[in-house]
């Protein structure tokens, strides 16, 4: 059994052993976890080899997936509260030729709650384009949504990205979008996250998870999608997933880790996640920097829709760019009525508690079959909830 290296008082042994009964259990053979409190870290864990034969360090970066949509949430409302955005304003005040087929209503607001019809291209894409920012941003103008804007919700696993990353783009007026997270977030933190595995931070390799999970029956995970993606071959939700097919088949690739794909390809270990959202459950304040208001954080968890969702075929909540919470515990961030975050393809998390104070974040080099909050940080959360108990 690989061995539990890190920083942890007394008090949090049970989460410990918990990661711990991960690694014997779960089939867990390369993670990290770390848990901000008050502003502050107060469990550092990880475990196993980043790659064959180097050993994981508390500094190892992941691709965190899906989980890199909670960066760009971010980052679109730091410049809501700048000015530089408005979140009613029409993506095309700023992007004109956004305006084609039929999106000149969608809102910025619309993207971050994926309710704008934008889920998928609907025109075929080659194998290369996901690598080219301005590729990806010209087939994003040309698209046209599923259905009418703002009529139904729709989660958008990668147009997400490269929609709103455009839009930081323009109204930051920097070259690339990593130029804003990188000195509005990453650099005031300190941390070693970035979009692309740019840097010189470590990088762990993604594989998958050699055991079964056991995962619930009403969870979404590749095998409640494969059935929807079979069951409509030309649907929204095969679209989505495999138009082009190298956004399922490419991670690993140089060409991925080369590339900005804002949704899927951000790479942080799990202590940048846990500052990032341990800041936003503090009152947006870390050491020496804050990410975002308390009225802005306000909007992180706030409700704009809860709907079956057409792309993923279950009940999700959105707020401004963050998942919500719901009773399963596939969608379960944390206890508070105020928790936000954002799951992984695979298994990481990060999200924030701000009734509890918390900034979770978790990585894996093991991919389970879920895509939202899999057994294995669920475990942690139970953990971790029952020491802290009822106190707020």
């Amino acid at each position: 059994m690989s061995e539990v290296k890190g920083h942890w008082k007394a008090r949090w042994e049970p989460v410990v052993e918990s990661f711990r009964q991960n690694i014997r259990e779960a089939g867990e053979e390369a993670a990290a976890l770390t848990v901000y409190r008050a502003g502050k870290p107060v469990i550092r864990l990880w475990a196993g080899e980043s790659t064959p034969g180097t050993p994981w360090q508390e500094n190892t970066r992941v691709n965190l997936f899906s989980a890199s949509k909670g960066v760009v949430a971010l980052a679109v409302l730091q410049l809501v509260e700048a000015g530089h955005l408005s979140l009613d304003q029409p993506v095309s005040d700023l992007w004109p030729a956004f305006a084609q087929a039929g999106k000149q209503d969608i809102t910025v607001r619309m993207l971050l709650s994926h309710r704008s019809g934008l889920s998928a291209l609907q025109e075929r894409a080659p194998e290369a384009a996901i690598f080219d920012w301005n590729d990806m941003t010209a087939r994003v103008e040309a698209a046209r949504p599923w259905w009418t804007p703002d009529s139904a919700q729709g989660y958008s696993p990668f147009l997400f990205g490269w929609a709103l990353g455009e839009v930081v783009r323009r109204a930051a007026g920097v070259e690339r979008f990593s130029d804003w997270v990188e000195t509005s977030i990453a650099r005031p933190l300190g941390l070693g996250l970035t979009f692309g595995a740019a840097g010189d931070a470590p990088v762990a390799d993604s594989r998958p998870l050699k055991r079964g999970l056991g995962l619930p029956s009403n969870g979404a995970d590749s095998q409640s999608l494969g059935k929807i993606m079979k069951a409509d071959p030309r649907g929204v939700t095969n679209q989505a997933f495999s138009n082009p097919v190298s956004l399922l088949t490419a991670s690993n690739s140089e060409a991925w880790r080369a590339a900005e794909i804002p949704a899927a390809n951000g790479y942080a270990s799990a202590t940048d996640l846990a500052a990032i959202y341990g800041a936003l459950a503090n009152g947006g304040q870390a050491a020496n920097a804050r990410l975002l208001s308390e009225d802005m954080i306000a909007l992180c968890a706030q409700e704009l829709t809860f709907e079956d969702d057409r792309v993923l075929g279950l009940p999700l909540r959105f707020g401004h760019g963050f998942m919500l919470s719901q009773k399963r515990d596939d969608c379960r961030f944390g206890r508070g009525r105020g928790a936000f975050g954002h799951p992984g393809a695979g298994g990481c998390l990060g999200f924030a508690d701000p009734d509890y104070g918390i900034g979770f974040g978790y990585v894996t080099g093991r991919m389970g079959p879920s895509l939202l909050i899999d057994s294995r940080p669920q475990r942690l959360i139970d953990a971790l909830y029952t020491v802290l108990g009822d106190t707020l």
